[in-house]
């Protein structure tokens, strides 16, 4: 029986990576920021523990997606009272809210658990390009996803 490989707590260390989401499709993007934040890209990477690293994502207003998400894509939230569902396509949300659109994709990348709820932390999203992290020193991270597909 193979063991699980259990890395010492003071061995881990957190880097910090910006990325830019200028034209950039967002399920592939959001899939790319999923593995950073679990830890996948490290061999240090164990399933049960955080060995991830942080994310900073900026131009989140940006984000492109294919083919006719833009007006059929739907997002929906519910108040917990009878009738509050509310639904809001793509392109409202963006024009409203665009950080929460790679909030939403990546969120639904991670696992589904106290460690997914605390991995998700770990992730700021800003719809400028300005953000408050100039401190930690990020890393600019280049994520190259398939151009093209937008009409």
């Amino acid at each position: 029986m193979e063991k699980t490989y259990l890395p010492p707590q003071d061995s881990l260390e957190k880097n910090w990576y910006l990325i830019d989401a200028t034209n950039q499709r967002l399920g592939r993007l959001a899939s790319e920021i999923a593995m950073i934040l679990t830890g996948k890209n490290k061999p240090t990477y164990t399933p049960h523990m955080d060995t991830g690293d942080f994310v900073i994502v900026v131009n989140a207003e940006k984000i492109m997606v294919t083919g006719k998400k833009r007006t059929q894509k739907l997002y929906r939230r519910h108040s917990g009272r009878p009738g509050g569902m509310k639904t809001e396509t793509f392109a409202k949300l963006q024009a409203r809210i665009p950080e929460r659109i790679i909030e939403h994709a990546v969120k639904g990348m991670l696992p589904k658990n106290s460690l997914g709820k605390g991995l998700f932390t770990k992730l700021k999203v800003y719809a400028g390009d300005s953000h408050p992290h100039q401190a930690q020193q990020p890393q600019t991270l280049t994520i190259q996803t398939i151009p093209g597909g937008d009409k």
